[in-house]
């Protein structure tokens, strides 16, 4: 029987390349690789689960996952990991001097379940006691208008969550004062082109950052990889082969970085940046698996549950492929 033909939609990364371009096989398999925006991808995989493999936000796939509609089981590669402190943008003329200054406003976010917002949401309750009902939250498109929840989502008891009027996107709504404050993946337009009274909650935030990791230990997880269910059925090597695959797609990317002798992205001092980043992080920086990341994995499973999105906390066990918490080693 020859290898069985599978299609995988990911992100362009450096740690996807290597699949991508044929330097990195996954064994037993034919791949078609399509890199896409993560935020179609996460839309057709959740509205249609079109893809065999794909990049999927981390939120959305606990919530589906609970609901019994996921379609997809996730194997413990973990393509987007962020810290969030550089997402929370204010307006600097409504006294919001620290994070603290948040309860009671009007704060936007595409939608309520995403992942980056379940982090931010989380640190603000853990680091400096602002509850998710301390804010009144509105959502909707960031630079588009139109924009709805990816999954069926019930706003949580006590938790005022609003959609924003259909004709109005979240950052010309900052920008007209219409929000105190917005919380986001990316920098909106209206911050980059330095509209008035707009800017950063941590102004400093790789300094805020670095302090909640050396606090904390938590590296922020964003989006994990997953396999149809019911192929890895069919299939029960593939999540296994997948993974390995993975976890070599990475070595190279590191590799990459490492060779300073012909620097593989255009930034010039890389090699002092990939020098501190381990000296804060470690020598396995971007760790995957299920035992390596137990602390950021707990971490999300805690928050979800906690801001309403699970109904239970869920088990580390029901969410990866019981085949990837453990490989073998030569």
């Amino acid at each position: 029987m020859g290898n069985i033909p599978i299609t995988i939609a990911t992100g362009d990364y450096d740690r996807t390349r290597p699949i991508r371009d044929g330097r990195v096989s996954v064994e037993g398999c034919d791949i078609t690789h399509l890199s896409m925006n993560s935020s179609e991808i996460f839309f057709r995989a959740i509205r249609h689960q079109e893809f065999d493999v794909c990049e999927l936000s981390f939120s959305n796939y606990m919530t589906q996952k609970q609901r019994g509609v996921a379609g997809y089981i996730a194997i413990p590669v973990f393509l987007s990991r962020i810290f969030r402190h550089s997402g929370i943008y204010i307006r600097t003329d409504r006294n919001i001097d620290k994070p603290e200054d948040l309860r009671g406003r009007t704060v936007g976010v595409q939608e309520y379940p995403m992942t980056a917002a379940v982090w931010q949401r989380g640190m603000l309750q853990d680091e400096y006691g602002v509850a998710p009902g301390d804010i009144s939250w509105r959502t909707g498109g960031m630079e588009q208008v139109g924009r709805a929840e990816r999954a069926p989502f019930t706003p949580p008891a006590g938790v005022d969550v609003t959609p924003i009027p259909a004709d109005k996107t979240l950052s010309t709504m900052l920008a007209d004062g219409e929000l105190d404050a917005l919380i986001t993946p990316g920098a909106p337009s209206s911050f980059e082109r330095g509209a008035p009274n707009i800017g950063r909650l941590f102004p400093n935030y790789r300094e805020a950052e670095q302090a909640y990791y050396a606090k904390t230990g938590l590296h922020p997880i964003m989006h994990l990889v997953a396999v149809r269910e019911s192929l890895a059925e069919q299939y029960p090597w593939l999540c296994a082969s997948l993974y390995k695959a993975f976890r070599d797609a990475k070595k190279l990317a590191i590799a990459d970085l490492e060779n300073l002798g012909s620097l593989s992205i255009m930034l010039p001092w890389v090699g002092s940046e990939l020098k501190a980043t381990r000296a804060l992080l470690g020598d396995d920086f971007w760790p995957y698996g299920v035992d390596e990341n137990k602390k950021d994995i707990d971490a999300l499973i805690r928050y979800s549950f906690e801001q309403g999105l699970t109904e239970r906390r869920l088990d580390v066990e029901e969410l990866f492929a019981a085949t990837t918490f453990e490989y073998a080693k030569i």
